[in-house]
């Protein structure tokens, strides 16, 4: 498991912020749980808490400047 900062990636940065948007917005008009708290556990409980430890133990690059 990772401690600390995480690599910032500009590329994955720009990417989410445009694409990933677009692709949001359809799979949200399309299924009524997408993007909802609580639907990740659900689905795959191992993953989800995995995920969750690596959300508090890391933080961004931008982080530092908040």
């Amino acid at each position: 498991m990772k401690f600390g900062m995480r690599k910032p990636s500009f590329k994955k940065s720009i990417k989410s912020k445009t694409i990933g948007k677009a692709k949001k917005n359809v799979k949200k008009a399309l299924n009524p749980f997408y993007g909802k708290k609580g639907t990740g556990f659900a689905k795959n409980p191992k993953k989800s808490v995995k995920n969750k430890i690596y959300k508090k133990t890391t933080f961004s690059f931008w982080d530092l400047f908040k």
